[in-house]
């Protein structure tokens, strides 16, 4: 009778810890999204500061997206060898004080090199949530991965919102970013004060699935391109519409806010239809929608509704993409920090390239070179999918005939 009441005791205890971790990696990525999606709607007012132009301005994306991927390749062999939340606090209290620096820049190359520092922080933090979400909740981590995602998602719809009214109350963006730093101090204080989850090392009994190096070079590179597209249309969407001129600065705002939020509620939905659906089936369906919604944009290029439809539509197409790639990735492969931050070298080399390459033909080109370049995205990774999910079965069908 003592027995089983203490194995019940301990089961509780075990399901509060998971809870508990779940709900501040949620927290976290709340944050996250807010620190990700505030540098499109303040472009323009960090281009004013810098006194710079947009061609030039776009090297931001750059110089970001580059101190992610040292972030990530960092974080990769940290998560594999210490634990995991004092990491996690480092890279918050890291960010906060870069975010109450980048309003006192005012040169390009001053503002890079904080926004570089910014994106190292990020990589830690975005690296060390998606694995340690896998190491708290092992095969069953499908919906909480959507629900992890969706909290960015969350955070990203905010973060806007936030910046407009600001905007409006204060005149300039530098509240903005100082409001963000002060709300990330108590998720320092909770992730230095929770207990961290068990290393998974990358050594284990799991033979063949250990070894998919051919693999985690496809999903990095399927990674590269749709998260290349997601940050670019969050980063620039808000200057398309004021170029094309079928928005004003607020209603701007609310465009890229709106795609934010149907990316929320499109990985809201996401969370029950990944219990019912396969990670194949969901991404072929998700990059079905994000070409349907480049197609509309393209074709009804002067339309303000037509671009209103194909944000959203981009939006909730996008939107389980991320979270998805990491379940299949799951099924077929060992889930270590080392793993995880090559899925994050090609997402932060995406998210390097395909918005500098945007901003470099924004001016001459013309704002519909956005939508070019995102239709082209959309075409490789659905192609890099296909090679991914033939090779991912390939591998499934050599294994069950050895077994046997």
């Amino acid at each position: 009778m003592n027995t089983g009441k203490r194995e019940t005791s301990e089961q509780e205890s075990r399901d509060g810890g998971k809870l508990s971790k779940t709900v501040s990696y949620y927290a976290s990525y709340i944050i996250l999204g807010l620190i990700v999606s505030i540098i499109g709607p303040t472009l323009p007012g960090l281009a004013e500061h810098t006194r710079t132009n947009l061609s030039e301005i776009s090297f931001l994306f750059t110089t970001h997206s580059l101190g992610f991927l040292c972030g990530s390749l960092l974080a990769g062999r940290l998560y594999d060898r210490v634990r995991g939340h004092p990491p996690i606090a480092a890279a918050f209290l890291c960010m906060a004080v870069m975010l109450a620096l980048v309003p006192l820049a005012s040169l390009l190359w001053i503002l890079a090199g904080i926004l570089f520092i910014l994106g190292i922080g990020e990589g830690l933090l975005d690296v060390g949530g998606n694995t340690l979400l896998v190491w708290v909740h092992g095969s069953r981590v499908g919906p909480y991965m959507n629900g992890l995602h969706f909290f960015f998602g969350l955070g990203a719809l905010l973060s806007p919102i936030i910046v407009a009214q600001i905007v409006r109350l204060s005149g300039d963006i530098n509240w903005a970013y100082w409001v963000l730093a002060i709300m990330i101090f108590p998720l320092i204080i909770v992730f230095l004060r929770l207990p961290s989850p068990p290393i998974h090392g990358s050594e284990g009994a799991h033979g063949d699935r250990d070894r998919n190096y051919m693999l985690v070079v496809l999903i990095g590179l399927f990674f590269f391109f749709h998260v290349g597209a997601e940050i670019s249309y969050g980063g620039w969407i808000y200057t398309y519409a004021l170029h094309r001129g079928i928005a004003n600065e607020t209603m701007a705002a609310y465009l890229n806010s709106s795609f934010w939020g149907a990316l929320t509620l499109g990985r809201l939905i996401g969370i029950p239809v990944s219990t019912r659906l396969k990670p194949g089936a969901m991404l072929i369906i998700d990059l079905a929608g994000c070409l349907i919604a480049c197609a509309v944009v393209l074709i009804w290029n002067d339309s303000a509704a037509a671009t209103w439809v194909g944000t959203i539509l981009m939006g909730m197409s996008l939107a389980s993409l991320f979270p998805t790639s990491i379940n299949l990735a799951e099924r077929n492969m060992k889930i270590t920090g080392a793993v995880t931050s090559w899925f994050f070298v090609g997402t932060s080399i995406g998210a390097m390239f395909f918005p500098w390459l945007i901003g470099q033909y924004m001016e001459s080109v013309g704002p519909h070179v956005m939508f070019i370049v995102l239709l082209s995205i959309f075409c490789a990774a659905s192609i890099i999918l296909v090679i991914v999910l033939i090779f991912g079965k390939r591998r499934l069908t050599r294994r069950e005939k050895t077994a046997a």
